[in-house]
């Protein structure tokens, strides 16, 4: 998969990202905040998840997105107030870097913070907040950041899209289990958050952690379905998977890699391959909510 904080990359995903999450997990939350909620985005990026879930929200709220790249969070801002413009909502600057959007159930208030999100709940910027949100992020991170923000928080978390380790590309492929093992690999590399990343052990870690601290937790399915009409995000899967599985794997594989990679691209470019990538959706609620 491409670099996951590469801004075109995230354009890319976003449609499919907004198909997958699940929306009963999305009801829950709403119904555990209050009526003008904040909202805490951990992994902000370029604003997918909050141009996804604010709308489904539906009412006034503030959302304050944190992310280590300073251009993903102007691009968030930009993205957000471009697609409000769209649907004919007025846009205003309060302050440079607050920006509201007039939706018509109520006023969302943006703002951004550059932290890094490496040292987990104790990096974080001062804040108030309803709920911590973040979408494709925990499959990033290590155990040890997930158990040190469960044991910090005491309001619901809402992460979505966090990978399985359930996916398959059509048609077949001699080689296609070889690149998912090099693949998997690669996703439990240290991605820079305290330890070897979870990977598709995500969803069960994540679930563990915060039921150990009293939470409720519910989880929902939330695969990508990458169809044969949709050929640059075929191809963008393919390149990915092969480059990362040659990068863990030993360089005696890397003919085989690559072959499986220009049959991929050359499958995708005449509109015949298609994808399915496992995704599961987590939230947890507090049993007393509280401030973190």
């Amino acid at each position: 998969m491409p670099d996951t904080f590469d801004a075109d990359w995230l354009a890319l995903r976003e449609p499919f990202d907004a198909r997958a999450r699940d929306p009963r997990l999305v009801r829950a939350l709403d119904a555990a905040l209050p009526a003008r909620p904040r909202l805490l985005e951990l992994g902000a990026g370029s604003g997918s998840l909050l141009r996804w879930l604010a709308p489904r929200l539906g009412r006034a709220q503030s959302w304050t997105l944190v992310d280590a790249d300073a251009a993903l969070l102007q691009r968030a801002f930009a993205d957000t107030e471009a697609r409000a413009i769209r649907l004919g909502w007025a846009t205003s600057w309060p302050a440079r870097r607050t920006l509201l959007i007039h939706a018509p159930g109520g006023a969302w208030r943006i703002e951004a913070v550059v932290a890094d999100l490496a040292a987990g709940p104790s990096g974080l910027p001062p804040y108030e907040a309803d709920a911590v949100v973040c979408s494709a992020l925990c499959d990033l991170v290590s155990r040890r950041w997930v158990e040190a923000m469960a044991a910090a928080l005491r309001l619901p978390f809402y992460a979505a899209l966090n990978v399985d380790g359930r996916e398959a590309f059509l048609p077949p492929h001699p080689d296609d289990r070889l690149v998912a093992r090099g693949y998997r690999r690669d996703q439990r590399r240290d991605k820079g958050f305290g330890g070897p990343a979870l990977g598709a052990a995500a969803p069960a870690v994540l679930a563990a952690a915060f039921r150990a601290r009293g939470f409720t937790v519910t989880t929902a399915a939330s695969p990508w379905r990458i169809g044969a009409g949709t050929p640059a995000m075929a191809a963008a899967l393919a390149e990915g998977h092969a480059l990362a599985a040659e990068a863990a794997l030993p360089q005696a594989l890397a003919p085989r890699l690559r072959g499986w990679a220009a049959t991929r691209l050359a499958q995708a470019g005449r509109g015949r391959l298609s994808a399915r990538i496992g995704h599961r959706d987590l939230l947890a609620l507090p049993s007393v909510q509280g401030p973190a």
